[in-house]
C-alpha cells in the first residue's frame, strides 16, 4: 500500500489539471476535475496497485480481471469519452459513443496532457498527448466520429503548435462563448 505517493500523484495531476483548464477558461471544471480519485471505491484501490509510472488501474485490471476504480471514475467524469456511452439504436452495434461537449472534450486535452506529465516526467513533449492516443486508437471503436475528430485535431495541434498556441486556439476559438442577450432599445 502506497496512500502517500498515490496521493500526491492524483493531487499533482489534479492541480496541473486545474491549472490548464483555468488557462483555458473552464474554471468550475478545473476545479471540481478528478474528484471521484479520492472517494474510497477510487482511493484504496489506488493505494494498493500504485506503481508510480501508469494508472493504478492497469494494476488491478491485471490482477483481477476488471477495474472497478475505472468504472466508479468513468461513470462519474465526463471528461472520459467512455461516460458517452449509451445504447445505439438503428446501428451494427448495441452500443455506440454519442457526441461529447466540446468543454468535456477541452477538458480531456487537460487531462491528458497532465498524465502524460506526470507518468513521463523529464522525457514528456507536446507529442506524448498524441501519441499515446494512437497507440490505442484502432481499439476505440466507441468512440463517436465527431469527437474523435475534434480530440485528434486538438492533440495534433498541440504535438505540432504546442501549448501556448492550442490552448488560446481553445480559449477563444474552440470553446463557444456564452450567446450574449441584446438588450433592447427603448423607443
Amino acid at each position: 500500500m502506497h496512500p502517500w505517493k498515490h496521493f500526491k500523484t492524483i493531487t499533482r495531476h489534479k492541480w496541473m489539471v486545474m491549472k490548464y483548464c483555468f488557462r483555458v477558461g473552464l474554471y468550475k471544471q478545473g476545479l471540481l476535475h478528478d474528484l471521484s480519485k479520492y472517494s474510497p471505491t477510487e482511493f484504496l484501490v489506488g493505494c494498493k496497485y500504485y506503481q508510480g509510472f501508469r494508472s493504478p488501474n492497469n494494476g488491478e485490471r491485471e490482477a483481477r480481471g476488471v477495474s472497478t476504480a475505472w468504472l466508479h471514475h468513468k461513470g462519474r467524469n465526463r471528461h472520459h469519452f467512455e461516460y458517452w456511452v449509451d445504447y445505439a439504436i438503428g446501428t451494427e452495434t448495441v452500443i455506440a459513443g454519442v457526441p461529447m461537449p466540446r468543454r468535456y472534450i477541452a477538458e480531456m486535452v487537460m487531462d491528458r496532457i497532465s498524465a502524460c506529465r506526470n507518468y513521463n516526467g523529464d522525457t514528456y513533449t507536446d507529442s506524448a498527448p498524441l501519441e499515446y492516443y494512437l497507440k490505442n486508437k484502432d481499439r476505440l471503436w466507441f468512440i463517436h466520429r465527431k469527437t474523435k475528430r475534434e480530440l485528434e485535431g486538438l492533440l495534433t495541434m498541440l504535438a505540432q503548435q504546442g501549448e501556448e498556441k492550442t490552448f488560446a486556439y481553445i480559449r477563444r476559438v474552440y470553446l463557444p462563448k456564452g450567446k450574449r442577450k441584446r438588450r433592447r432599445r427603448k423607443i
